[in-house]
């Protein structure tokens, strides 16, 4: 199991920094975190490393994810408002060669 972050970012990509950018740039208050249930378990890694760098505090969405176009349900129900809904994912949607 990883349990720091430079362990998470050796064995995936998974655009932290894209995210911090995103996060600062649209002065984002709340986020709602999408995992695959691969990465499930390193989402509190993530959201550790997350917090560190922005003012932004963290919602982790247990649901499904299979992937891009499984977006969470009923957000307009969830109170306080959620700012921005980051989708996390382990697979290059580009090939290789």
């Amino acid at each position: 199991m990883v349990k720091t972050i430079q362990e998470l970012k050796e064995k995936y990509d998974l655009e932290l920094e894209k995210i911090i950018r995103k996060i600062k740039n649209d002065k984002a208050k709340l986020v709602l975190l999408q995992f695959p249930d691969g990465l499930k378990p390193y989402a509190n890694v993530v959201v550790d490393f997350l917090k560190e760098k922005t003012n932004a505090e963290f919602l982790i969405w247990f649901e499904s994810c299979f992937g891009a176009c499984d977006v969470p349900v009923d957000l307009e129900n969830l109170k306080p408002k959620i700012d921005l809904v980051v989708q996390i994912g382990h697979n290059s949607l580009q090939p290789t060669k």
